[in-house]
């Protein structure tokens, strides 16, 4: 491969048993911790690693040979930035987002903390008891390796907010994701504060960590900027915080770590990841330069990261972190379906669709979800406008009623109602206290049971509902298996989520070393690209050789 360039420095192979010189780019290349250079003589150009890098030939000029271009040190662990890895105990600056009801499972956070990176269990949708088992359990499962859980803003059960936030404060769980949050809540203060104490040098300690998802630059900035005065003094007021973590709170963020959120499953703004990353970087830089904070906020990216492009790409533009989510559904540590996961495996980019959303359902918030091989996104739909045109279940015609009843629900109204009492009666009364009073509050809590009946089908594999299973999903999906296709990670069986995510940051970093030597004029063939941002298919890429 001809350079037609001056020579940069010079390489001295010396005496070290280290040096290698190669003719091919794809043997040097992996060599992620040592510098890869690219030499030239009179006749052609090799790779070299290791050996030392001279600016002046002087005598030995003989003896060295010219490098024309190099690529520094960069390794999976140093993609990023450091400080959230080392501060969360990471190896690699990655982490599994949370999927409610335990999709974000057990096994798949215990898999991915295992491997040196970091997993969130999707606490969303369980009872208080139930998540008290799973604490208990990752706690035992763990042994300190890094772990962390969600909280999902809960606008319709704030009861249960409160009561998840004091279960984590009572086994010590010390890192949450914080999602769908438009306005912090006391409990998410109250979550952050606790325990905030400052030593004799002044030095603020906060042992509760919030990382929050979002995808608007004014919700970041309200996560960015200190705890809520107003909020401060409410719990204040009521003792649940003491005055000095009332005081102290003025000086950290209410979110030491933002995920910008692109275009996901589950709830999105679907924005690019172009986009939404530089403005979240943008009001972290204003915020800091107004509070000065001892600790620099970081910004990581999440939605869209299926493939080793994405992941060098939001390193590239300066992301501290990714977060994987769709993909991981798609992984056999998730915690839906085998019928699911195949589903997943099939799906394209453009297999995805919107739906209403279960918990914000009057409001009008929908969620991404997979729309191959199902049809939960139209049926959903078709709820939502049966309740924006109607005030109550009795105004419905009788007609379009046993439409419903036939096509969607496979139950009479009366009978979901049953179910429906049955299941607020237990988690959330106060929501049978206001269907009483409003009908049409009545007809949503009805429409709702059918979208979170799907979730349940889907993760169950419940075959004769497999056309209402509601699977989050984001067009991520579809490019990890563009990027799967003919390796041994296509077959569903073989997904497992800590190599994949290996697999993603390791081919990432190769991709990231071809382009500092392309951004010197260095001609990469075609086939080294192409074959570098492909899985490995060696098996060196596995987790237990990354402990």
């Amino acid at each position: 491969m001809p350079f037609n360039k001056k020579n940069i420095a010079w390489w001295d192979q010396g005496g070290s048993g280290d040096s290698k010189q190669y003719a091919s780019l794809e043997e040097a290349l992996p060599y992620f911790d040592q510098p890869l250079y690219v030499l030239k003589d009179t006749k052609t150009s090799v790779y070299a690693v290791g050996g030392e890098l001279r600016q002046d030939a002087g005598s030995e000029k003989d003896t060295l040979l010219p490098v024309v271009a190099f690529a520094p040190v960069c390794s999976p662990e140093l993609l990023g930035d450091r400080n959230f890895s080392n501060i969360h105990g990471l190896k690699y600056p990655c982490y599994a987002g949370s999927m409610a009801h335990g999709i974000a499972s057990v096994e798949l956070v215990e898999a991915m903390g295992k491997a040196g990176m970091m997993g969130f269990f999707g606490s969303a949708g369980l009872s208080l008891d139930a998540l008290e088992e799973i604490i208990k359990k990752l706690h035992n499962r763990m042994l300190g390796k890094p772990f962390g859980f969600n909280l999902i803003n809960s606008p319709g059960n704030t009861a249960w907010e409160r009561g998840v936030v004091a279960l984590f404060l009572q086994h010590g769980i010390r890192l949450i994701e914080a999602s769908a949050y438009i306005l912090p809540t006391p409990a998410l203060v109250k979550y952050r504060v606790t325990g905030l104490r400052q030593d004799a040098q002044g030095k603020i300690f906060a042992p509760n960590n919030i990382i929050a998802k979002v995808s608007r630059s004014e919700i970041a900035k309200r996560f960015l900027e200190p705890p809520p005065a107003r909020l401060l003094k409410k719990l204040l007021a009521t003792g649940e915080i003491s005055k000095e973590e009332a005081r102290l709170a003025a000086f950290i963020p209410l979110a030491q770590d933002i995920t910008a959120e692109a275009d996901s499953g589950g709830h999105t703004d679907h924005r690019t990841a172009l986009a939404v990353l530089p403005s979240i970087q943008r009001v972290r830089d204003e915020i800091q330069s107004k509070h000065d904070y001892a600790l620099l906020p970081r910004i990581g990216l999440a939605g869209g990261i299926g493939t080793p492009q994405a992941a060098a790409a939001a390193f590239a533009m300066g992301a501290a972190y990714i977060v994987t989510g769709s993909i991981n559904q798609a992984c056999v540590e998730s915690g839906t379906s085998q019928r699911v996961r195949e589903m997943l495996a099939q799906a394209l980019q453009t297999d995805v669709a919107r739906a209403p959303a279960a918990d914000m359902f009057e409001m009008g918030v929908t969620v991404q979800v997979l729309k191959r091989g199902t049809r939960f996104a139209e049926r959903a739909s078709k709820l939502y406008d049966l309740f924006k045109k109607y005030e109550s279940v009795d105004a419905i015609p009788e007609e379009e009623r046993q439409k419903i009843e036939s096509t969607i629900f496979k139950s009479s109204f009366d009978e979901i109602w049953e179910k429906t009492t049955s299941f607020f009666t237990k988690n959330n009364p106060e929501q049978l206290e206001k269907a009483a009073k409003n009908p049409k509050h009545k007809l949503a809590l009805i429409c709702r049971w059918y979208l979170g009946s799907a979730v349940q089908w889907a993760t169950s594999g419940e075959e004769e509902r497999k056309s209402d299973f509601q699977v989050w999903c984001g067009p991520a999906m579809g490019a990890f298996n563009d990027w799967t296709r003919g390796s041994y990670l296509e077959e569903p069986a073989n997904r497992k989520v800590a190599v994949v995510a290996l697999q993603m940051l390791h081919s990432a970093t190769l991709l990231l070393r071809i382009q500092a030597l392309r951004m010197q004029g260095v001609d990469i063939p075609t086939d080294i690209i192409c074959k570098m941002g492909q899985p490995d298919f060696s098996g060196s890429i596995n987790p237990e050789n990354n402990q």
